[in-house]
């Protein structure tokens, strides 16, 4: 099993804990939050790369 398939297997696990234990827009604002809050902390030069290698990938 690749690293970002273990990544995502991880999350599906942490998001079903978090639909049992929290009610569903508590779920949705996590699930919607740290990614941005994640791309809100990087520097403008590492959003310009991480922009750039997706839009590279997308092409593919």
């Amino acid at each position: 099993m690749s690293k970002s398939a273990k990544i995502a297997a991880g999350g599906v696990v942490v998001g079903l804990v978090l639909l049992i234990w929290l009610p569903v827009w508590a779920v949705v604002l996590i699930v919607l939050g740290v990614p941005a809050a994640a791309y809100l902390a990087l520097d403008p030069s590492q959003r310009r790369r991480l922009r750039r290698v997706t839009r590279k990938e997308v092409g593919r």
